[in-house]
C-alpha cells in the first residue's frame, strides 16, 4: 500500500498545488536572479508580496528538486492507493 503526498500552498485566498510546472518555476527562481514581481506573474499572484509569502511557505527541498524527478514521483501517485493532501 503506497501513499502519495500532494502539496498545496495557501497564499491569501488562493491555493497553489505544487505540480511539475510550479517546480520548474521554482527551480528557475532559486537558480537565477528572478525577482518577486516576475515570480508573482508566473504563478498568477497579485503582487510581489504574495510571491514572497508563497516562497516563505514552500519547503526548500521542493525548490531544489529537479522537475523531472518531481514528475516521476507524481506519476507514481496515479498508481497509489491513497493520496494525502498537505496544505501549507
Amino acid at each position: 500500500m503506497s501513499v502519495c503526498e500532494r502539496y498545496v500552498i495557501r497564499v491569501g485566498d488562493k491555493e497553489i498545488e505544487i505540480d511539475e510546472n510550479i517546480v520548474k518555476i521554482l527551480n528557475e527562481y532559486v537558480r537565477t536572479e528572478m525577482n518577486l514581481e516576475k515570480l508573482a506573474m508566473l504563478l498568477g499572484l497579485d503582487s510581489w508580496i504574495e510571491a514572497y509569502e508563497f516562497i516563505k511557505k514552500v519547503p526548500a527541498w521542493i525548490m531544489w528538486i529537479p522537475h523531472t524527478l518531481w514528475k516521476r514521483e507524481m506519476e507514481k501517485c496515479k498508481k497509489s492507493s491513497e493520496i494525502k493532501v498537505i496544505k501549507i
